[in-house]
Formats: C-alpha cells, structure tokens, sequence
C-alpha cells in the first residue's frame, strides 16, 4: 500500500503542532481503487459483520474511535464521536478515545480487540503477526474478520478524509484542512 505519512510508525498526536500536514493520506488513485475493491470483494460479508451480534454497534464503534484518533481524520472523528454516544458509550470514554488512551470502561471481552485495533492503525493496517494470531486465538476466525473489515473501512474513511484535508491544504498554501 503506498500512502504517505510524514509521522511513520508514530502517533499523529506527537506531531500536531509542527508545520505541514502530519496524516496519514493516499497518495494516488491506484491505493484507493485497491482498497475499495477489497471491500467492494467482500461486502456481503461486511453486510454480515455489521448486524452481527457479536460485533454489536457499541463494540464497533469503540473500534472505530481507536483507528480514528490514531489516523486523525476529523470527519470521521466527528461523525463516531457522535455514532459512540448513540451507541451507548459514556462520554468519558470517548474523551480517553480522543486522548488517545484505551478506556478503563471497555468491558473486559473488547479489551484486547481496542488494543489490537489501535496497533493495527499505529502499524498502517500492518499489525505483528504475533498480535493476529493473539486476536483470532481469543475471538475466533469468523469475529477476528469481522473486526478486520471494520477496521480496514474505517481506515479508508479515514484516509480518504485526509486526503480532501491534504488537497485543502496544498491548495491554500496551508491555511485550510488541518483542522
């Protein structure tokens, strides 16, 4: 996947008050026909993950605010800090999510599945394989999947946010899309 991320390998968060935009983006057409075409091979299994039980809308949404906070990317923040009061999510939790702290308020059978999530984000959608086999050893395969999809939509949501932010930016010089 070729993107471009002036933070690589860290938090956006240690970067926000340097010049220049700090998030991840796509640099080009071509990684984002390849991961819309992953997710377009695979939608009735998105379809199935989304009403799943197993991955309720809190549990979902709590994933989301994870990648998120990680990938930066305001529009998404918006919208799921909005989705995870919906969802039931008090709102200190989602103030630790937009710290960028896992929450002592994830019930004890999502824990592993937010820290994976923010892994997953921190290493580009790249997680150790020590830390997905940890995930599908606890969750199995078919939920472990379920959590992947969510998180793999998320991320492109995310950066095709940044990349609208990236255009504003380079287009004004620097004065928009960097809030």
């Amino acid at each position: 996947m070729t993107l471009k991320n002036p933070a690589q390998g860290q938090s956006s968060r240690k970067h926000r008050d340097k010049p220049g935009f700090t998030r991840r983006y796509y640099s080009g057409l071509k990684p984002i026909w390849k991961d819309f075409g992953y997710l377009l091979s695979r939608r009735d299994r998105i379809r199935e993950a989304m009403h799943s039980d197993d991955l309720s809308f809190d549990f979902r949404e709590r994933l989301m605010l994870a990648v998120t906070e990680v990938n930066q990317c305001r529009y998404c923040r918006a919208f799921h800090v909005q989705q995870a009061a919906q969802a039931g999510l008090t709102g200190s939790e989602i103030r630790n999510y937009l710290e960028g702290l896992i929450p002592d308020e994830v019930p004890e059978d999502q824990k592993l599945a937010v820290a994976y999530a923010r892994h997953w984000a921190e290493s580009d959608g790249e997680p150790d394989p020590a830390v997905v086999k940890q995930l599908r050893d606890v969750y199995g395969e078919s939920l472990s999947q379920a959590i992947d999809l969510s998180l793999r939509m998320i991320r492109m949501g995310n950066l095709l946010g940044n990349t609208a932010d990236y255009l504003l930016f380079r287009l004004s010089c620097g004065r928009w899309g960097v809030g």
